[in-house]
């Protein structure tokens, strides 16, 4: 069991730490926004019209990404309903729609495919290697794919430090709890001795609903954001959480 402070927080008796992917461990919205965009044009180029929407649905606006917005936070699962909700609107049947979502954001998938994996954040790896050397068991729990999941893994040399490599394959998606239970269950630890850490609203929300010993809000360089009020605490970098002597 180890004890854990965030900014004046503690949290003692922890077992593990269950970490988001997108925006959390990885530096991923310049992949994502480029990605949402493509999926756009692709559904533009079959139904006129509907890309800049999607655009817009995704968070998408210029250069940037909104870290609260469905892509961001969003399976690829929600994120194609949402893509053929717009294409709808059209005219189109709700399986027709469907197929044509789906269709756009296969090709763009198999585009993207060979890009190279988005950076870990600075500092990433060495607060991943400090708290595995604590004895504490670390998992990742991403809105991605298990696939995206085990590829970041790969790519960044990650195996030695992450014992649980889990995405949404399924239907069932963040906040729903059971996410957070299934990954404690793989991990082989007490859901109210594990730490949820990660970006967005719907981590928070995963991790209280489940009964975590403390959910951590991290938005890189700003811990004032709003999303992450109903955090335990919000940090701006990893590295703030400290391991503390018993």
């Amino acid at each position: 069991m180890v004890t854990i402070k965030c900014r004046g927080i503690t949290f003692s008796n922890i077992q593990a730490v269950i970490f988001d992917k997108d925006g959390t461990l990885e530096d991923s919205q310049e992949f994502l926004r480029l990605l949402g965009m493509k999926r756009s044009r692709l559904a533009d180029a079959q139904i006129p019209g509907v890309g800049e929407p999607l655009q817009m649905a995704f968070g998408i606006e210029g250069s940037s990404l909104d870290p609260t917005g469905l892509l961001a936070v969003g399976s690829r699962r929600e994120n194609e309903i949402v893509a053929a909700g717009y294409i709808a609107e059209t005219g189109r049947g709700w399986l027709e729609s469907l197929s044509i979502a789906r269709r756009a954001f296969d090709e763009a998938d198999e585009m993207f495919k060979h890009s190279a994996v988005s950076p870990l954040f600075v500092g990433s790896l060495e607060v991943l290697k400090y708290l595995s050397s604590a004895g504490l068991k670390l998992g990742i729990l991403s809105a991605a794919t298990t696939e995206a999941v085990q590829k970041f893994v790969k790519h960044h040399a990650l195996a030695d430090f992450i014992q649980l490599e889990m995405g949404v394959d399924s239907t069932v998606h963040k906040p729903d709890p059971k996410l957070f239970l299934q990954a404690c269950e793989k991990l082989g630890v007490n859901p109210a001795a594990t730490l949820m850490v990660g970006d967005s609203a719907g981590d928070i929300q995963m991790g209280k609903n489940a009964g975590a010993a403390g959910c951590i809000g991290i938005c890189w360089g700003n811990a004032q954001v709003s999303h992450l009020e109903k955090a335990d605490v919000a940090i701006a970098s990893l590295d703030e959480m400290i391991i503390v002597a018993d």
